[in-house]
């Protein structure tokens, strides 16, 4: 199936619409055996007035689903009994699209709880709740949100999705490596037998083993999740179509891991749109989008690798990004480079115009730490070419953008670094004396191993705007918005080998309307 039919097949297959009822006389292939919502069910991509709720049919391992659109039936409810029932409809999952199913709900009333199911032959699904956001315009007093990012399956359990269950979040924002594409090492906590992904397939594969976790599966049923990627969602270190390693077409791999991604997550139809627009090769999709919580927050996540260009000096002995010197690199003071791409740069900084000074906080969810990390030497310090910092000119950009549209209490997420950092955005991160616009939290992994934290005092040291630093401690972060107020509380699971893991507050800290400034708490 080429891109064009792909992209009207998931359109179609995205409406609210209801099958004849002769559709459901179908029969299941006989051989598709156990519960085809072993996968699980999620919802995501809010609105004031629409959710996505998402499943993926899936056989077990003696079964397979076959060629033929498979009819599913799905319902939106007030209560989780289905008495009260609001939506319902029916579409069908196509071997095309992995099996997949994508139900853009229209019609819902705004900031509202909604529970919501799937049939399929003899066979329910669990049962997921979800919400919609805050009428634009609307005076909300509070939203409680999650960030987290990589989750590598071999090293570690998902303890902390179990436990963010119980933080009764509105909404999660996931910001990156939901997947990763090695194959088993030799220290692995929990191993598997797949290759590493390069076509659809062997993507979808790596996808259903993420998936098949209970407690991942758990905390997408909690609630929706707003999501964007990072690099092993395709491969380690890409950067557009850059690949660090020599291959053929890696154009067409990141496709096929980019047709996965939709695939296997609750993200509207539209974002295959621009495969028709993009490059000859289909390989682009628009992920990068924008909300608001009411007059709250405004919220612009970004996609930090479909677009970047390659990163700077790099070390043809080496596979992949690394620490370079700041003041040997000629190329990180080129203000044609770009960590966003130029049109997605354009549609931040419009974005922040139009919203102007209306909303009281300026959520901006990206995937990696923000501010300037100098190391080393002090007269010649190194950063990393695959972070903010190899892309300074872009940095200083969106800082302009902040400051010219006096956009309100700037707050960045982010994560990559398997490590909690907590700091200041500032005017001008080569001037140490310069105002602090907004702070930042990036975050930890979920069960990624750390990168080692006992350098991080010595970095906090030499990189005073941050105020925070740990490198040991896996976990999510929980940010509560108050017109007055933000409150980040980090939360660290005490030992990611073990599943029944317990959880713990690393740290708790409070920002303050109108004031750039951290607090411990």
């Amino acid at each position: 199936m080429n891109r064009r039919d792909l992209l009207k097949l998931a359109a179609f297959s995205a409406l609210a619409q209801s099958l004849p009822r002769s559709a459901f006389g179908l029969t299941l292939p006989g051989n598709a055996i156990g519960n085809l919502f072993s996968l699980g069910v999620a919802s995501g991509s809010p609105r004031h007035d629409s959710v996505v709720i998402w499943t993926r049919l899936m056989a077990d391992e003696t079964g397979a689903l076959g060629s033929k659109p498979i009819p599913v039936s799905w319902e939106v409810a007030d209560d989780e009994q289905f008495r009260r029932i609001v939506q319902k409809g029916s579409t069908h999952a196509h071997a095309e699209l992995g099996h997949s199913v994508h139900v853009e709900v229209p019609e819902l009333a705004p900031d509202r709880w909604y529970f919501y199911r799937f049939r399929s032959g003899q066979y329910t699904s669990r049962v997921g709740r979800t919400r919609t956001l805050p009428a634009p315009g609307a005076a909300v007093t509070g939203m409680r949100l999650a960030y987290a990012s990589c989750q590598r399956w071999e090293h570690g359990y998902y303890a902390a999705w179990r436990h963010l269950q119980a933080e009764a979040v509105d909404a999660v924002f996931f910001v990156g490596d939901y997947i990763y594409e090695y194959s088993r090492g030799k220290n692995d906590i929990r191993s598997h037998d797949l290759p590493k992904p390069t076509d659809l397939a062997s993507y979808r594969d790596r996808y259903a083993l993420y998936k098949s976790d209970p407690d991942l599966q758990g905390a997408h049923a909690a609630c929706p999740w707003l999501m964007t990627w990072d690099d092993h969602e395709v491969i380690n270190d890409y950067a557009g179509l850059s690949n660090p390693v020599a291959e053929t077409d890696f154009a067409a791999r990141r496709a096929a891991a980019y047709q996965a991604f939709y695939e296997n997550q609750p993200m509207r139809a539209r974002t295959l749109t621009r495969a028709l627009t993009g490059l000859a090769d289909g390989a682009e999709m628009r992920i990068y989008d924008r909300g608001s919580f009411g007059t709250l927050a405004d919220f612009h996540i970004l996609d930090c690798r479909q677009y970047r260009s390659p990163q700077a000096c790099l070390d043809p002995d080496k596979r992949g990004a690394h620490t370079i010197r700041r003041d040997a690199c000629s190329e990180l003071a080129d203000p044609a480079r770009t960590f966003l791409g130029m049109e997605q740069e354009r549609w931040l900084a419009d974005g922040l115009k139009a919203a102007g000074t209306k909303p009281r906080w300026t959520l901006i969810v990206q995937t990696t730490r923000f501010g300037q990390t100098l190391y080393g030497s002090t007269k010649n310090p190194g950063v990393s070419n695959d972070t903010w910092d190899g892309y300074p000119a872009t940095r200083q950009r969106l800082i302009n953008a902040l400051i010219q549209n006096r956009s309100p209490n700037p707050v960045l997420l982010g994560g990559d670094v398997h490590a909690n950092w907590v700091g200041h955005i500032k005017a001008d991160y080569n001037k140490p004396d310069s105002p602090s616009i907004g702070v930042e939290f990036t975050g930890t992994s979920i069960s990624s191993n750390s990168n080692g934290g006992d350098n991080i005092p010595n970095h906090i040291k030499q990189n005073p705007h941050f105020v925070f630093g740990d490198g040991f401690k896996r976990g999510y972060g929980v940010v509560e918005l108050e017109p007055d107020r933000l409150t980040t509380t980090l939360r660290a699971v005490v030992d990611p080998t073990r599943a029944d893991s317990g959880i713990e507050t690393l740290a708790r800290f409070e920002v303050e309307a109108g004031k750039a400034l951290i607090h411990p708490r």
